[in-house]
């Protein structure tokens, strides 16, 4: 019987000491340079944005604002005169309340129909004269627990009750999630257990064109279809036009690939060998991908599920196109839960498109507006961080290695 030749052995041949030394692979170094420069680059702007985010916050809560009354003094005052004689518009002022004309601080003493009594030269400026017309500026700060507890967020009188914008950033993400893991997860589990290679190789790209759509076009999409659609079936006297309930819709839309593909990427890569072995004990095929594969990949489709609520909770464009423009203050024990604040047919200005919509406005650098949206940038930053968290937690805990 004819075999192989054998290799040639390596007895009896001389061996060099360069033979064996590692040579010097400058593309190899160069790359692993390159790749190593990118990760520090990474690592630094991520440190960058939450040093911005932090500090602005910090500015927000801690440092003395001062906003326009509108309230200008009527009449010249000299430095020993500690009356105001002051115009009827403008914002109401309270006893107590710091104020500041030009360059110097007051505190309210007591308020008369068109006059203050002020105590002069506070927190070490000195009392000067003043000329008619001057506007009277209030000092305002922000507590973190007033921003917690309050429900009305109207940064021109002050008040910073983050729970309307939060609950519709809330809502709009619940409402995209009961769109997007269901469908998502069903089209993962069809391309991966019942499509063909050809089949999967032809759905799979065509269902991720969706993720290439620009945002700004699901937003007019969610205002010029979804939200006549929901009209003319819940009525359009309880639909408004701009809705918390078309905007999810939409974002759920617009995130089904992301769901869709990092799920099928979990299914498929369990061995076959489970599903063989399901197969030779009887299970059918949707028994198999539901009880075998299912729970085989849940740690990626958890991953993929918090990816996709972190990506719902940080859209922009279709909740400030489609939700609304301005927060839905509320008051509880006067305003409904189900029938007001929790409503989706109203509409309601999320943290994101609420940032959108001031930034783009004519507010000045470092005003208390200004500061504002760090603050809820740091926020958002904080809840994605969480269900970061959260999820790596999960995913090393039932994660399912295979040899």
């Amino acid at each position: 019987m004819a075999t192989k030749t054998p290799a040639t052995p390596l007895m009896g041949t001389d061996l060099k000491m360069n033979d064996l030394t590692k040579r010097p692979r400058i593309g190899e170094s160069l790359i692993q340079g390159f790749l190593f420069i990118c990760g520090v680059l990474s690592i630094f702007t991520t440190l960058g944005i939450v040093y911005i985010l932090t500090t602005e916050s910090l500015a927000f809560f801690t440092r003395q604002q001062w906003e326009n009354t509108n309230k200008p003094i009527v009449a010249d005052i000299a430095p020993e005169e500690t009356v105001l004689a002051v115009g009827s518009a403008g914002a109401s002022l309270n006893e107590e309340d710091i104020i500041r004309l030009g360059e110097e601080v007051m505190i309210v003493q007591s308020i008369a129909e068109d006059s203050l009594t002020v105590l002069r030269g506070q927190q070490n400026t000195i009392a000067a004269s003043h000329t008619a017309g001057l506007q009277l500026f209030r000092s305002n700060s922000v507590t973190l627990l007033e921003t917690i507890t309050t429900t009305k967020w109207i940064p021109q009188l002050g008040l910073f009750g983050i729970w309307p914008l939060l609950l519709a950033t809330l809502m709009t993400s619940v409402i995209a999630m009961l769109v997007a893991l269901p469908l998502g997860l069903a089209s993962a589990i069809y391309l991966s257990e019942y499509a063909s290679e050809k089949m999967r190789s032809t759905l799979k790209p065509i269902l991720e064109v969706l993720a290439g759509i620009p945002t700004v076009v699901f937003g007019y999409f969610a205002l010029t279809f979804m939200t006549p659609l929901l009209r003319s079936v819940f009525g359009e006297g309880r639909v408004e036009v701009f809705n918390t309930a078309s905007a999810g819709i939409v974002v759920g839309i617009l995130i089904i690939p992301l769901v869709s593909s990092m799920s099928e990427d979990a299914l498929h890569a369990v061995p076959r060998a489970l599903r063989e072995a399901a197969y030779g004990l009887g299970a059918t095929k949707l028994e198999t991908s539901l009880k075998i594969v299912l729970p085989a990949a849940l740690s990626g489709i958890t991953a993929a599920f918090v990816v996709a609520i972190s990506r719902a909770i940080g859209e922009t464009m279709v909740v400030a196109i489609a939700a609304g423009a301005g927060p839905k203050n509320f008051e509880l024990g006067k305003d409904s839960i189900t029938g007001f604040v929790l409503n989706p047919f109203l509409a309601a200005e999320t943290m994101t498109g609420h940032i959108v919509r001031i930034s783009g406005g004519d507010i000045s650098y470092d005003s208390i507006d200004y500061n504002s949206l760090f603050s809820i940038g740091l926020l958002l930053f904080s809840m994605t961080l969480v269900l970061n968290i959260a999820a790596r937690y999960f995913v090393s805990r039932y994660r399912e290695v295979y040899e």
